[in-house]
């Protein structure tokens, strides 16, 4: 999802070169006033030195001109708040996020219904665009979550072990599920169903609810708006995901979609109490010189600028949240303080802070019968990605009648009897190497004890016999603690590791199903 890479210069001028949007390794071809055509990658033909010169200038010509292209590329938060509030965020490991809104009605795939994109995410169930887009915007009307009660989301979460929430604030199809001002397209709006109940406004609901059960809160807000006449303008088509004017052409209407994100933005870090995130989605909207062709934010090649003036947006929310986190995705630089793979976890771990967002079920928005993943599934996606140096934000959709499927509860429940036997190897934990060894990963403590949490096969009810690790060794005299039994277990050094003896009594009556943690009090000085 991210153009660049974080490298050290060597590789990030591989990465560079691999991601020139004009050129490719197997066929760069260059031309000069002498004939012939010279083929780069050609080894067998003879290359004069001063061709070869050139072709050093013109690669570091590229580069800097790709560097031009990325300027976040080397730009770091500097901001000492911001960086303290990042080090409690990667303590906190496990988030809860949701995406709802009144298209939960119909059980479709949020917003990307309006998007006239030939992709799966995108089918709609009408033959007729503006039949559909009429019907899904009356949704509004009609939406009446009666039985929202978030603070049965708050303990559901917290009983999870989750310890922050990123709540949808506002999605691309622009619907605001707060009490804008901004707009009439909002969930308190008179025309809305739901406008008259007491806990209307929901986002701030959330965040008070959640607030009480000690999270912290994160605002997701779309910074594209398909609702808005100032970002997809009525005179035109809208035929992708992007603005459908040139701002260049009509810089007064982008003004004024400039201020309207602003202000809705403003509202949020104003009205609703300690904000901990902001969480921007939508990376196609951004300045031009930050478009690449190799970032999928940018495959569809748009030519516009979208810059919103992000310092000046990022200022003030700061002004009113002093040391708020801001989440540009997929942007890169100074505005984006930790990355979000979706739907996915890094093959390796990251030096950088990350989060990957990933849906508990099939679908980011409520569907009716969506398949849920295996709590042996999301413990592991929690223990795998933590050993790797990240959070792990979980994601369930809200039901049209406000409750939480009955499913995804039970699946929180337990990865949440996982959490209080094994929470010591997860919270507050760094990543160390080797992250992870085949079906063992690890975490390492501030006081510098080692956890190798043996992650179990989807059947595997009990744990083996022994446990073998080879990368390291503890040091003599060294404690081993299974997390959830309360005497030291038995090792014993073997070639270049050592094996734990698990005893017959927890064999038969393990602490947890799932996975198993080892506590290492010490390890040899020699590794």
């Amino acid at each position: 999802m991210r153009s660049i890479a974080r490298l050290n210069y060597s590789g990030r001028l591989c990465s560079l070169i691999s991601n020139i949007p004009v050129f490719q390794y197997s066929s760069i071809t260059t031309h000069y006033p002498e004939k012939p055509k010279i083929t780069i990658m050609n080894t067998t033909q003879t290359i004069k030195f001063k061709k070869i010169a050139l072709l050093f200038f013109f690669f570091i010509a590229v580069i800097q001109f790709q560097l031009a292209q990325n300027p976040g590329i080397e730009e770091k938060e500097t901001d000492p708040l911001v960086l303290e509030n990042l080090e409690v965020w990667k303590d906190l490991k496990f988030g809860f996020m949701m995406h709802w809104g009144p298209y939960s009605q119909w059980g479709v795939v949020e917003s990307w219904s309006l998007c006239s994109e030939d992709v799966p995410w995108c089918k709609r169930n009408m033959d007729n665009y503006a039949d559909y887009v009429n019907a899904y915007e009356k949704l509004k009307d009609t939406f009446n979550p009666v039985n929202f009660e978030p603070e049965k989301w708050a303990k559901a979460a917290r009983e999870a072990g989750m310890k922050y929430v990123v709540f949808t604030t506002k999605h691309h199809d622009g619907f605001s599920m707060f009490d804008t001002k901004l707009t009439d397209y909002c969930i308190t709006d008179p025309g809305c169903g739901f406008h008259d109940n007491p806990k209307s406004n929901v986002t701030k609901e959330i965040f008070n609810a959640f607030r009480k059960e000690g999270f912290k809160t994160g605002a997701y807000f779309s910074k594209p708006d398909w609702h808005c006449e100032y970002y997809w303008w009525p005179y035109f088509a809208t035929p992708d995901r992007h603005v459908n004017y040139d701002p260049i052409k009509y810089p007064e209407r982008w003004q004024d979609f400039k201020d309207f994100t602003y202000g809705q933005i403003e509202e949020l870090m104003t009205g609703y109490g300690k904000v901990d995130i902001l969480w921007l989605d939508g990376g196609w909207v951004r300045p031009r010189p930050a478009l690449n062709p190799a970032n999928p934010e940018g495959k569809s090649h748009h030519p516009y600028d979208q810059d919103i003036d992000m310092p000046h947006i990022a200022e003030m929310a700061r002004s009113h949240q002093p040391g708020l986190i801001i989440v540009d995705r997929t942007v890169s630089g100074e505005f984006e303080n930790y990355t979000t793979p979706e739907q996915h976890i890094p093959e390796k771990a990251l030096n950088y802070p990350w989060e990957t967002c990933m849906t508990m079920g099939n679908s980011w928005s409520y569907v009716p019968n969506d398949r849920y993943k295996s709590a042996n599934k999301l413990i592991h996606n929690l223990v795998d990605i933590v050993a790797k140096g990240g959070n792990y934000l979980l994601n369930v959709g809200p039901g049209p009648d406000g409750t939480l499927p009955d499913e995804a509860v039970i699946r929180m429940k337990e990865i949440g009897e996982w959490m209080k036997i094994n929470g010591e190897a997860i919270y507050k934990t760094r990543a160390v190497a080797p992250f992870k060894e085949n079906n063992i990963c690890y975490t390492v403590n501030l006081d510098g004890s080692i956890n190798a949490i043996y992650l179990a096969e989807e059947n595997e009810l009990t744990p083996p016999e022994e446990i073998i690790i080879s990368y390291f060794i503890p040091e003599k005299g060294s404690k081993i603690f299974m997390l959830g039994y309360s005497k030291p277990l038995k090792w014993k050094k073997s070639g270049e590791g050592f094996v734990i003896s698990i005893p017959e009594s927890v064999q038969k009556n393990p602490p947890c199903q799932y996975a198993w943690s080892f506590r290492i009090s010490k390890l040899s000085k020699e590794d």
